[in-house]
């Protein structure tokens, strides 16, 4: 007798290519489906008719069954006979998919939020910064291939929204959105989450937004030891960035998926790049943040996972990650385009609150006469993650001279499965035509030492001396950091007139402008490739990358002082970066401005028409005098330091008194806490010198500019007023 087993096809024709799925072991496999079906190898030995040292045997990894037992073994468990050949899946027998509640704590505390989540704003730029951050550190740098990057919107209504709230077992959620609505008068997080089911209910729709990466590890390790998976789905503040280049380095980016859920909802589905259990594809879990709450007499202490319970914890109450198949995660709108490694995020009842703050006047009043826009807009979300993306990540798109771009990325946006926007590849040449022309001539070497034709792109090294760790005194070496320049004149490029720096894994981190330029200059692009990005074979390269990145904030927008920077290097470490912008500032200037005119060009000529009658000199009295500040502007910058231009007013002298500024914060009691400065500068008049002003005899008027060192605010700037004194140098 010939038996005819039906086993899987190989081919998979959504995916239009071959695949062959490696099975787990036999023994863990039919161990955990044991567990899983409550059962135990006794009882399987005797309704199979064996020993039980047979099925010890098969645990052990000792023996295996004999393929005529195999479809025995598949009707014990509840199951086709092709699960139990390809162990590709768990059997669907047993313990089913659930939601588990993490327990109020046994002393009584609260956590009324995440606080990680409150690091970041509800905001979609935010949310591509920090998760196309993430994909490429994670990215499989083996076969040079770029990590691919998608993120979908998709609007569900009517029948859709159902279904996928059936998916997800939505009424065993409720009671506990319930709870949190009730502490919406009092709670910041009970608001939004009370202001995200009522819109769900009002306007009968739910927006999800998911980011999918191919080319990239994926969550591997086990659910609970250390590892990727357990990091992101298990753990707060912990980051397993490798490599010096990274952008991530405080576990907080992960955050930024929970924030933009106005749910507190994100559903995961990652495919591997290392086998788990003898598998890859199609790994599935769901974690909820919410604050504690009290559901049936029973207190909850925050989050909740959905997964299939775990039989190894007390009572299988605790949930793991499971292997679906591809109807459960078509259900959950998780399904991947590939089995390429990565992963995919679902964020449950996204909004973009942040983006709709510059929509209202001074009395809260929409300008536009329509209204404001909807923070749950998919069109509005599409254009402003395109935006991010091509303002933030142009770089890492780019390739030339044999180097391949690091990343593609695209969005789309859906409703009810129909496309609504056409998936929009973000192209760098269209987002950043300026800046894309720099970095390509550097790439392909065709850079210029100066700019005297339209179109070229400057070069030139600016040093980065790197300082000893521990607090010595000394320089480790000298990083040569490029500076790339070319003009802007005609392009979208916004706004001119800007240095874009960059490191290793080619993020824009810092966006600054240049100051002090000389008048007429026209209007340029600048890009500064430090670490890594400068090229791997640069000197000092790693060491710069790690300085750099200790040097960041949890936002990556900026390097400055940090407390990494202070405890690893010294408190003055980041005046390396300060001298570092003052070399780059210095450098462009140099290279944007316009050649002097001959002396036969009209100026000596317009010179020697005029007459000019000049008074007599007026005694210049005796002793030092001391400069007074006359005039001050104060801005708020990008990143959210005060920027100022001051005019100092000097009395007639023969020596003029240094002057140090000094910036504070306007206190209505007492003393002012001082800013540091980030960038000091002379325009006229003056020059500065560690932070002093001095004078050129005879000088009636000077002018500087100064930015404050937004990470040493106490407050957000905007809440704050800014006080600038002139007090007397060291010398006086």
């Amino acid at each position: 007798m010939i038996a005819i087993v039906k086993l899987a096809s190989p081919y998979d024709p959504r995916k239009s290519r071959w695949r062959v799925e490696t099975g787990e072991e036999f023994g863990p496999w039919l161990s955990r489906q044991l567990k899983l079906a409550g059962r135990t190898q006794a009882e399987l030995a005797k309704e199979l008719g064996l020993t039980r040292a047979a099925v010890s045997a098969w645990i052990a990894g000792r023996s295996t069954p004999r393929p005529t037992l195999m479809t025995d073994i598949a009707r014990v468990l509840g199951t086709d006979v092709g699960t139990v050949h390809t162990r590709t899946t768990d059997t669907q027998a047993g313990l089913p998919v659930t939601w588990y509640h993490r327990p109020g704590y046994p002393d009584g505390g609260r956590d009324l939020g995440n606080a990680a989540a409150f690091a970041f704003d509800a905001d979609v730029q935010v949310l591509a910064r920090e998760t196309c951050q993430n994909s490429l550190d994670e990215r499989l740098t083996e076969n040079g291939r770029p990590v691919r990057v998608r993120y979908t919107l998709h609007e569900l209504t009517g029948e859709h929204l159902e279904a996928f709230r059936e998916a997800i077992l939505w009424n065993e959620l409720f009671p506990h959105y319930s709870a949190v609505s009730a502490l919406a008068g009092h709670q910041k997080v009970g608001r939004v989450v009370d202001a995200g089911v009522r819109d769900m209910y009002e306007k009968g729709r739910l927006v999800l937004l998911r980011v999918d990466d191919y080319n990239a590890s994926g969550l591997t390790g086990d659910d609970y030891g250390d590892g990727k998976f357990a990091a992101v789905v298990r753990r707060q503040l912990e980051s397993l960035k490798s490599g010096s280049s990274a952008g991530g380095s405080y576990g907080l980016g992960k955050a930024t998926l929970w924030a933009t859920s106005a749910l507190g909802l994100v559903f995961i589905n990652s495919t591997l790049s290392v086998p788990h259990e003898g598998r890859t594809e199609r790994r599935v879990i769901g974690r909820l943040e919410l604050p504690w709450r009290e559901v049936d007499g029973r207190t909850c202490a925050g989050p909740a996972w959905f997964g299939r319970p775990d039989p190894d914890t007390p009572g299988a109450e605790v949930v793991r990650s499971w292997w679906a198949d591809e109807e459960t995660v078509d259900r959950l709108h998780l399904s991947r385009d590939s089995d390429e490694p990565g992963t995919s995020f679902l964020i449950v009842g996204a909004h973009d609150v942040a983006s709709l703050e510059d929509q209202f006047d001074d009395e809260d009043k929409p300008r536009a006469e329509e209204g404001p826009e909807d923070a749950r807009d998919i069109k509005r979300m599409h254009r402003r993650l395109v935006e991010a993306l091509g303002r933030d990540f142009w770089a890492a798109m780019i390739g030339g001279g044999g180097r391949l771009p690091l990343l593609e990325a695209s969005v789309r946006a859906l409703r009810n499965g129909e496309e609504v926007v056409p998936e929009t590849k973000v192209d760098p040449s269209v987002e950043q035509p300026s800046r894309t022309r720099a970095l390509r001539a550097h790439y392909e070497g065709t850079t210029v030492e100066r700019l005297t034709e339209a179109g070229q792109v400057a070069s030139r090294n600016v040093p980065l001396k790197l300082p000893l760790t521990g607090g010595a005194r000394g320089t480790l070496g000298t990083h040569q950091a490029v500076l790339l320049v070319t003009e802007a004149a005609g392009d979208k490029d916004t706004p001119k007139n800007q240095v874009h720096s960059l490191r290793g894994n080619r993020m824009t981190v810092r966006k600054a402008p240049v100051s002090n330029l000389p008048i007429g200059t026209n209007p340029f692009q600048a890009v500064v490739l430090v670490g890594e990005a400068a090229g791997a074979s640069a000197p000092f390269a790693k060491e710069a990358e790690e300085f750099l990145r200790a040097a960041e904030p949890p936002e990556h927008d900026r390097w400055g002082q940090t407390e990494e920077l202070t405890l690893r290097w010294s408190p003055s470490a980041y005046r390396r970066i300060q001298n570092l912008t003052t070399e780059v500032n210095s450098a462009v200037r140099e290279l944007v401005a316009r050649p002097k005119r001959g002396r036969g060009e009209g100026g000596e000529a317009l010179r020697k028409a005029l007459t000019v009658k000049s008074r007599p000199k007026a005694k210049v009295p005796s002793g030092p005098v001391v400069p007074v500040l006359d005039v001050l502007e104060a801005t708020i910058g990008d990143q959210g330091e005060w920027l100022i231009t001051a005019e100092v007013k000097i009395p007639r002298g023969d020596e003029i008194v240094p002057m140090v500024p000094v910036a504070q914060l306007d206190v209505r009691s007492g003393g002012r806490p001082r800013l540091d400065w980030a960038e000091l500068v002379a325009v006229e008049g003056c020059e500065v010198e560690n932070g002093t002003l001095r004078f050129p005899p005879g000088t009636r008027r000077a002018k500087f500019r100064g930015a404050t060192d937004a990470s040493s605010h106490p407050v957000r700037t905007t809440l704050t007023r800014l006080v600038v004194e002139l007090r007397a140098g060291k010398e006086a």
